[in-house]
């Protein structure tokens, strides 16, 4: 079905841009700040580049293990709430149709019954 289909890739880019939003929290912020303070630290400390580069690149390689795996984790939190989300609002679409359908339907059956009630009382004058 067509609508599953586009439900399903609205749900998927709508969870993927959550999912990217929100794996960079404070936890990661910090843990960079303090892989910045250590590599500062040991450049005053007199240690060399050697030492000092496979720090900053061991943090930054952990850093982006964890933003991943966050990202991972929340983007199918993510998309279960959107697949959730957009197939209880197609659910209310269809009920708000329905219910105009059958009040439109009703209207339109006042309106023929009132014709009907009006041509008859002229008839009997």
């Amino acid at each position: 079905m067509q609508a599953d289909e586009e439900i399903e890739r609205w749900a998927a880019r709508r969870a993927g841009e959550r999912a990217r939003i929100a794996r960079w929290d404070l936890d990661v912020a910090v843990f960079l700040f303090v892989i910045l303070i250590l590599v500062i630290i040991l450049l005053f400390q007199g240690f060399g580049i050697e030492i000092v580069a496979p720090v900053a690149l061991f943090g930054l390689v952990v850093v982006w293990l964890v933003g991943w795996r966050r990202g991972r984790q929340l983007y199918s939190s993510f998309y279960h709430e959107e697949i959730a989300r957009l197939m209880r609002e197609l659910s209310e679409k269809e009920e708000r149709e329905k219910k105009a359908k059958k009040t439109e339907r009703k209207t339109i059956e006042e309106t023929i019954e009132e014709t009907v009630q009006k041509a008859l009382r002229e008839r009997w004058r």
